[in-house]
């Protein structure tokens, strides 16, 4: 026992590194994490003063705690094992298709990364990109949302700025979780969505087990009170109109709804609309193309957001005229009752949109020469005060006083984009543009008459019905 032994130094070294790993993951790592995890507790809870829809424990979950929930849930298990019987393989090789499924989708969220970084990041670029505007009935549509329910929140989809817009305005009252495709997972966007809570979703993916789990998983969020948002259009627009609402993510919801249950679900209706649509021109290529491949790169997207910043800095005004979100009257799930057609729960959310969809300067001024071909600026003023007296009052964004001030500074937005042109003091749609100006009166284009309507004809001749949908 008392002989002595002649070790390596490598070899002693290699022992007293294992031995330092040990004492640090038996002894010190728990009372570290139990230290931080204990200042995040209560980092969360005064945040959640503050909030008016507190974060759940659920968004709070380790992400591995919920991946193993997900994968061992029942109704995940048994398509496991029908997925074993159809293609012929162990039930452990469909375990693990599973697992994969569940890890690609469940996001790692972090109230630090979300509160600290995710909502200052879109404040600024929101305000550096648009002037903001909300509806006056937003902020009432939200009170009046009870706190034991799970708030949804449905969205016309025509940017990619949309998630900014939402999330900047939702950040005072609740976290969102966003359903987001094939085009965030590109690192390191992907680990930083992951991070503000937003899952992935295979848009195109077919198979039973993989709808299973996401089913399972969106439904168990919904069910944890977490926030949810999603585009029942499923994409973008390409011809600046509201396409017809898909219904995969909301027969989840449906399916999942328990009647009697203590968490009834709301549905919030959010209509968005701008002046100037950054991807305009890509998103008509596609439909010219008739497809969706956007081809657009992260590189592109950075390049102008850095860009935009740098001019700001400089005292430079670089919006893009007006962002408009107002919110519609709320739909109860429970109150709906049984849900026996998802398709027409859909058509219904999809009125509740269109009948807030605001409207704007560049959007009315579009419609405008549509309808009435090149005017003076006075014409114009006058065409657009016939039009706002034929729309709905509550979904115009503008103020009477400040048509004028309206009109010209739309028509300033629209010559800076190359749709119209000022000449001998008549404002006419620039040469081969008259699509791009087609695709922003289409916003506004339900709100206006369908006998006669010019906005219509136009969208018919521009946006042929042969082309991509």
């Amino acid at each position: 026992m008392n002989q002595t032994v002649t070790l390596p130094l490598w070899l002693f070294v290699l022992i007293l590194l294992f031995a330092a790993v040990t004492a640090l993951s038996h002894f010190l790592l728990p009372s570290v994490r139990w230290f931080f995890r204990r200042r995040f507790e209560r980092a969360v809870a005064r945040l959640n003063k503050r909030l008016k829809r507190p974060i759940q424990p659920f968004k709070l979950a380790r992400r591995y705690d919920m991946i193993q929930r997900l994968i061992y849930d029942p109704e995940v298990s048994r398509e496991i094992a029908l997925y074993a019987e159809k293609n012929n393989v162990p039930e452990n090789v469909a375990f693990q298709k599973a697992q994969e499924y569940a890890r690609e989708i469940v996001p790692s969220f972090s109230a630090f990364a979300y509160f600290s970084f995710a909502m200052r990041l879109a404040k600024i670029l929101a305000e550096a990109v648009y002037r903001i505007r909300t509806a006056p009935q937003n902020d009432a549509v939200l009170a009046n949302i009870p706190e034991n329910a799970t708030a949804v929140f449905v969205m016309n989809h025509r940017s990619n700025m949309d998630y900014v817009l939402v999330t900047y305005l939702a950040s005072k009252t609740s976290t969102l979780s966003y359903a987001v495709g094939e085009w965030a997972r590109v690192w390191p966007l992907s680990a930083l969505i992951r991070l503000w809570g937003a899952y992935f979703i295979r848009r195109r993916s077919r198979g039973s087990l993989y709808r299973k789990v996401l089913s399972r998983y969106v439904q168990m969020a919904t069910h944890g009170g977490d926030t949810q948002a999603f585009y029942p259009e499923g994409g973008l627009s390409l011809t600046g109109r509201l396409q017809p609402p898909k219904v995969g993510l909301l027969s989840y919801l449906v399916d999942g709804f328990d009647p009697e249950g203590e968490r009834d679900i709301v549905f919030v209706p959010v209509a968005i609309n701008y002046d100037r649509v950054l991807e305009d021109r890509v998103l008509m290529a596609a439909h010219a193309r008739g497809d969706r491949r956007f081809g657009a790169r992260v590189s592109v997207v950075v390049a102008f957001i850095l860009r935009k910043f740098w001019q700001r800095l400089r005292g430079k005004d670089t919006r893009f005229g007006t962002a408009a979100v107002a919110f519609g009257t709320p739909l109860s799930l429970r109150e709906f009752g049984k849900v026996e057609n998802v398709d027409g729960l859909s058509e219904q959310l999809m009125q509740r949109i269109e009948a807030v969809m605001p409207v704007l300067g560049v959007p009315l001024v579009a419609a405008a020469l549509i309808g009435e071909g090149a005017q003076t600026e006075e014409q114009l003023i006058a065409s657009v005060r016939a039009l706002i007296a034929r729309l709905p009052a509550g979904s115009i964004e503008i103020e009477a006083e400040d048509l004028a001030t309206e009109v010209q500074y739309a028509c300033a937005q629209m010559e800076q984009h190359g749709l119209v042109m000022h000449h001998d003091g008549v404002w006419r749609i620039s040469a081969d543009q008259h699509t791009a100006v087609v695709f922003y009166a289409n916003s506004i284009a339900h709100y206006l008459p369908k006998d006669g309507n010019s906005v219509d004809a136009a969208s018919a001749k521009y946006f042929s019905a042969s082309a991509g949908s």
